[in-house]
């Protein structure tokens, strides 16, 4: 499933309120601690960070997916690895348990159970 890719409000209220600043003639001056370039150059900024953001979480989607495939490769293949040991060595012999089956002989036997009489 692919992960949530990241928005923000603060953006899209900053980019209006950028829009409306414009729309005032002349500019605005708010001082020297609160200059328009430097508001529109930290939106810049903010809206170049989410994009990043968001390519970097598209990446790892892509390398999960690429891992979850690999992973089923590989579970297909211990599989099989388990089964061409017992086809080949036999279900009873020390090579198809070293790749990780259960012998036949360290089988636990099942007896047959015996159903108990209900005492009067």
């Amino acid at each position: 499933m692919a992960r949530s890719k990241r928005t923000s409000s603060v953006l899209e209220l900053a980019r209006q309120r950028m829009s409306g600043v414009r729309s005032i003639t002349p500019l605005p001056d708010y001082g020297p601690s609160l200059k328009i370039v430097d508001y529109e150059a930290d939106i810049t900024a903010l809206n170049d960070k989410i994009n990043s953001h968001n390519g970097l979480l598209s990446d790892v989607d892509q390398s999960q997916n690429e891992l979850e495939a690999l992973e089923r490769v590989v579970g297909d293949k211990n599989v099989r690895i388990l089964a061409a040991t017992k086809a080949h060595y036999g279900p009873d012999s020390t090579e198809y348990e070293q790749v990780g089956g259960t012998r036949r002989s360290d089988r636990k036997k099942s007896g047959s159970k015996k159903k108990k009489e209900p005492t009067p």
